[in-house]
């Protein structure tokens, strides 16, 4: 009988024929599903990844804000968990909005035992309501005419200085305030929300405003310009009492509802407090300074709404500057379309004013016009 003598086998050869094996076992992963049928970004969007992603802290988290906002009134019980919080308010009722300072010791310095200006708005919720603003706003100012959208009740309000209302501007107001002292502004909203529903046949559902705050402080030109916060909440405003009723009713549903299904929805607040969002995009090109006592006149109170109002002085600028501005009426957004080589699209935004045009994102314009 023969022996065959094996000899000990050499470190390269190993490693070779683990190579060759490692190799054949991979030859055929992914044939089936044909070439391109996957990609890294495919992986990393797998659930396991998505959950090491999200308990990531996020560069935000710690971070606080110079200022917090709370209106005081309760939010509805009936908002899913990670759904943004819903405040119901009575037409023409007061409601308080305190203005706390939230700065460290040593933050913001250059405003200490200064004053701020805060401008308050009651805007859309919806997207495409945004776009018609000031069409919708008009048309409310013809059928309530010398009634205001957003009012303040300067009476129950503590610590605001040099409270103004422009007329032409119905849903926003302003004032000065020391964030070193105890303030609290009282709120009035005079339109309700089934107003600007597209169908009054009764029974609507009325569409969601949101209350926002800009706060900006001096520039070296004493002018409050320079934006420090904004935050904002929504909200719907129903007849006098109507909110009350609706939360009542919000509450006897999720009482009915099984246990396990009140997990899915947040508790109802004693207040709302407003979370941080991005400036309004008129308050960022509002130029205005400061004047002693409450003019009647407004002649000093800037007009950001974009409505071409007689009052209204910048328009030569807007013809010499080809920056859009939101003080453009119409025309001139049209004039602005047309220089800047968007004259395909001037009769799809015949109606928009500067103002509507710059609250357009990158993702609205192509949803709108289409790529190109």
């Amino acid at each position: 009988m023969a022996w065959a003598l094996k000899l000990p086998l050499t470190d390269e050869v190993i490693e070779s024929g683990l190579a060759q094996d490692f190799d054949a076992s991979l030859s055929g992963i992914g044939q089936e599903l044909g070439a391109g049928a996957y990609s890294m970004s495919d992986v990393l969007a797998l659930p396991i990844f998505k959950q090491e992603e999200s308990s990531l802290p996020s560069e935000n988290e710690n971070m606080i804000l110079p200022f917090q906002y709370v209106l005081c009134a309760p939010t509805s019980p009936a908002v899913k968990l990670h759904d943004e919080t819903l405040t119901y308010l009575n037409q023409g009722q007061s409601y308080e909005i305190r203005m706390l300072d939230n700065r460290k010791i040593g933050e913001l310095p250059e405003i200490t035992g200064k004053m701020v200006k805060s401008i308050i708005r009651v805007v859309f919720h919806d997207r495409r309501l945004q776009y018609t603003e000031h069409q919708q706003l008009e048309g409310w100012r013809w059928n309530r005419p010398g009634d205001r959208i957003l009012d303040l009740d300067i009476p129950m309000s503590v610590g605001i200085i040099d409270p103004r209302a422009n007329p032409t501007q119905l849903n926003t107001v302003e004032f000065l305030w020391d964030p070193s002292k105890r303030t609290s502004v009282f709120i009035q909203v005079h339109c309700i929300s089934t107003e600007f529903t597209m169908r009054k046949h009764g029974g609507e559902k009325g569409v969601p405003f949101r209350v926002q705050i800009d706060t900006f402080k001096e520039n070296e030109n004493e002018e409050y310009t320079e934006h420090l916060h904004s935050a904002s909440c929504q909200i719907k405003v129903f007849k006098p009492k109507g909110a009350d009723r609706k939360q009542k009713t919000d509450r006897e549903k999720m009482e009915k509802r099984a246990p396990q299904e009140k997990e899915k929805y947040q508790p109802s607040y004693e207040t709302t407090i407003l979370t941080e969002c991005s400036p309004w995009p008129e308050a960022t090109y509002v130029n205005n300074s400061p004047s002693p006592g409450f003019n009647n006149t407004h002649n000093s109170f800037p007009v950001s709404e974009g409505n071409g109002s007689p009052n209204h002085q910048p328009e030569p600028v807007v013809q010499v500057i080809d920056n859009l501005l939101p003080s453009a009426t119409p025309q001139d957004a049209q004039q602005w379309l047309l220089r800047n080589r968007f004259s395909p699209f001037c009769r799809l935004f015949t109606n928009f004013s500067g103002a509507d045009l710059l609250k357009l994102t990158r993702e609205d314009v192509i949803q709108i016009c289409g790529p190109r």
